[in-house]
């Protein structure tokens, strides 16, 4: 028989009651014997970041001058980060605009740097080793007049984050500053304060401060808990790592060598009346250095005979046992803090396959696309690029209609193409993709984007090539035209027919 909820006894089941205790919830968050003396103090982002800065950030350089290891991660990842440069690809309506504006673009790149030292792209590889190195960076949009003789009057200049200190906060009725950023009474940033010089520059004085609007800065960092203003080096999870596996190396290395500097060491048990003048090995007159220091010479195939109470022991270097085990150990701990793969970041393929490569290289490069897009693009490019065609509107270099203020999108529109990653099996892989638009997955145009081109670009350069192969009568197999399997010329072209007798010419 069943029983209905009116009809169950209330005391049919017991329900099980545990006591919870606060040392019985997580052991990470409890006091136990694995958790003594683990500190673990609250702290806001900007607490947790900004005590200790300026240490970490010189920590950081010194490692990145000093260590092979640490400059071996920042080059690697702005090396994939940005490569020959993050382009922007035209998104406007007019395709003959479109034509325009990547045409303006490319002749403005090689003017972009206030410093004159780099390119565009130089400047986005520059901008994204002082973000790592130091943690962020800030680029300065400096508007020109249009005597500079500027195809657009904007260039940019990227500034290392000192030029603007953490240090400076204000707090009143008037104005609201944090760590440098000037903020309104929504939260929103509105301006930055810099130094006009470095801080060890001899016109240095700490005291002249200057404001820029936000409008003209961008600032690069990647602000990892919500309300972080400043950032954090890339390397900071490993600079102990670094620090304390570059000492065990070079003290295993100097070991090494005092070690093999002693061949042997002949020990007497009873004076000599001569030891002072003959060398109780060779019997002869004691050599000696420039510094009076006895010298023994050994020659190959030596029968020395020793004299009465005398030994030779030879010296036995110590063996590195295990030595590249560890160093490996140590730098996979290395390549986990800072998000390069070990075989990347060291060039050791020894125990990987050709599989495994794949699976590393993936992961490594979905990182780096994240970065590219969600930080180097949203906060550097887009930035650049709004205030470039803000210019280029203004100045009138295009003919951009005054409807620009109302809806820039039109013109402004822009799709950002990373460097291509290399095939890792150019076979398997254009097959592959070719597999992909036959079946409808995704378009030649996608495809060509991956791999850093535009397809308005590679449509024209092959319209150009047939055109020039239809004037020379050229045929080639890469011509999509054309049957694969045809041959590489021309047919010959058919004879002419004779000319009749008598008709007209």
């Amino acid at each position: 028989m069943r029983l209905t909820l009116a009809e169950e006894p209330s005391q049919a089941v017991a329900p099980l009651r545990i006591r919870a205790t606060a040392s019985t919830l997580y052991e990470a968050g409890s006091q136990t014997r694995r958790t003594v003396g683990w500190r673990a103090p609250t702290a806001s982002a900007n607490q947790a970041i900004l005590a200790n800065l300026t240490t970490l950030r010189d920590r950081s350089r010194a490692a990145t001058r000093n260590d092979g290891y640490a400059k071996g991660v920042i080059d690697k990842l702005v090396t994939n980060i940005i490569g020959t440069g993050i382009q922007p690809l035209s998104q406007a309506e007019d395709p003959e605009f479109r034509k325009q504006v990547q045409a303006l673009w490319l002749r403005w790149t090689d003017e972009s740097d206030a410093d004159g030292m780099l390119d565009y792209y130089g400047q986005q590889g520059q901008a994204v080793r002082t973000w790592l190195e130091g943690g962020e960076s800030f680029t300065r949009l400096r508007l020109r007049l249009p005597e500079d003789g500027l195809s657009v009057p904007l260039q940019i200049q990227v500034l290392e984050p000192e030029l603007c200190p953490h240090t400076h906060n204000v707090f009143s009725s008037t104005a609201r500053i944090r760590a440098g950023i000037e903020f309104n009474g929504i939260g929103r940033r509105v301006a930055y304060w810099f130094h006009p010089s470095r801080p060890e520059l001899d016109d240095y004085d700490a005291s002249q401060l200057r404001r820029v609007g936000a409008d003209s800065v961008v600032h690069l960092y990647d602000p990892l808990r919500p309300g972080q203003l400043r950032g954090l080096p890339h390397l900071t999870q490993a600079l102990i790592a670094l620090y304390e596996l570059d000492k065990y190396d070079d003290a295993t290395l100097l070991r090494q060598q005092l070690a093999n500097l002693f061949v042997a060491f002949v020990t007497r048990q009873s004076a000599i009346g001569n030891a002072e003048t003959l060398h109780p090995l060779t019997g002869q007159a004691i050599e000696t250095s420039t510094d009076d220091k006895p010298m023994l010479s050994l020659e190959p195939g030596i029968f020395q005979e020793l004299g009465p109470d005398e030994k030779v022991d030879y010296s036995k270097p110590p063996d590195p046992t295990g030595y590249p085990e560890f160093m490996r150990q140590q730098l996979f701990g290395v390549a986990a803090a800072s998000g390069v793969p070990y075989e990347v970041l060291t060039g050791d393929m020894s125990q990987v396959n050709d599989r495994t490569v794949r699976v590393i290289l993936h992961e490594f490069r979905r990182r780096i696309t994240a970065w590219q897009h969600q930080i180097v693009v949203f906060q550097f490019c887009r930035a650049v690029w709004r205030a470039w065609m803000d210019r280029v509107f203004l100045s009138g270099v295009l003919p951009i209609p005054i409807d620009y203020l109302v809806n820039p999108a039109r013109w402004a529109a822009v799709k950002w193409i990373p460097q291509g990653w290399p095939y890792l099996h150019p076979v398997q892989d254009v097959e592959a993709q070719k597999a992909a638009v036959r079946a409808g997955f995704t378009s030649r145009t996608a495809v060509v984007s991956e791999q850093g081109e535009d397809a308005e670009v590679i449509d024209a350069e092959q319209e150009t090539d047939n055109a020039r192969a239809d004037e020379l009568k050229l045929r080639y197999d890469s011509d999509g035209r054309t049957d694969p399997k045809a041959a590489a010329v021309m047919p010959p072209e058919p004879p002419a027919e004779p000319a009749q007798i008598g008709a007209p010419a």
